[in-house]
């Protein structure tokens, strides 16, 4: 199997495959970190967009003279906000996961390098 195949080939191999990845998810983790981070500021601005128009509607709907029923396009528009601030909650749930993996991987990093200048390798 692949265990058996990097075996094989040696500390060295091992030690080069190792520091490859690390070096691939270093990138990748902060990337999707900055990505993660602009749709949360945008979700926030949303959820501010909503809570205006809300508000605005409500004020509306309480203007005598306007014959309309807006309480359903209100509702709408709560739920909608509900909606947001669930997803933000997803993201900073993953943000927080992907900075706890970000810290791991140079936590490796730093281990890694201590072990190759003190010629464990």
């Amino acid at each position: 199997g692949r265990a058996k195949m990097a075996a094989g080939s040696g500390p060295g191999a091992r030690e080069l495959f190792a520091e490859g990845l690390l070096q691939f998810l270093r990138p990748a983790v902060r990337q999707l970190d900055r990505h993660v981070h602009s749709v949360r500021e945008s979700q926030v601005e949303l959820r501010e967009h909503i809570d205006s128009l809300a508000t605005e509607l409500c004020r509306i709907n309480e203007d005598q003279k306007v014959a309309l029923d807006l309480d359903p396009y209100v509702k709408k528009l709560l739920n909608a906000r509900r909606r947001v601030v669930l997803v933000n909650n997803i993201l900073q749930n993953a943000q927080e996961r992907l900075r706890r993996l970000n810290h791991s991987v140079a936590k490796e990093t730093v281990r890694r390098r201590a072990m190759l200048e003190a010629g464990g390798y």
